[in-house]
């Protein structure tokens, strides 16, 4: 019985390390986006706040659905390789940004749109997926593996 409720504390933290993952990754995309906008510094303030109340949860909305699968696969090869340093799990979260970012430009429209001739959106994915990656080291990835030694 203490094994399940090892396994099952575990998909626990996994969860919230996931939602973790997205809400940080959301707020580093969020802040860039804010950066992008040459705001004036007297509004700066209260549009960070604002933004941080509205955007970040529904863009992590977004985050989380678009980056699920791939960041399964990640998630169940550190758990069963037991990969706990935070390095590995930064490069896992940038893969897997990258992952989505490649599907993103495979089913733009083209020429025409105008993301596919624009790197930064891509660089700025990828440095989300690794703010994401790190943030889901520092509450579920420290602890990977670790229900397999205590069975």
């Amino acid at each position: 019985m203490s094994g399940l409720l090892l396994i099952l504390g575990r998909l626990f933290m996994i969860l919230v390390g996931y939602v973790a993952a997205a809400l940080a990754a959301s707020a580093f995309l969020n802040l860039l986006l804010i950066g992008m906008l040459d705001l004036p510094a007297d509004v700066l303030p209260d549009a960070i706040r604002g933004s941080s109340i509205v955007a970040v949860p529904f863009i992590a909305m977004f985050v989380a659905w678009l980056a699920f699968t791939p960041a399964l696969v990640f998630i169940a090869i550190a758990e069963l390789s037991g990969k706990r340093d935070w390095l590995f799990h930064a490069i896992g979260g940038g893969v897997v940004a990258a992952v989505v970012t490649a599907g993103y430009f495979w089913q733009s429209s083209g020429p025409g749109d105008w993301s596919v001739g624009n790197p930064i959106i891509a660089l700025a994915l990828v440095g989300s997926g690794l703010v994401g990656g790190i943030a889901y080291w520092a509450v579920a990835g420290r602890m990977a593996g670790g229900w397999r030694s205590a069975r």
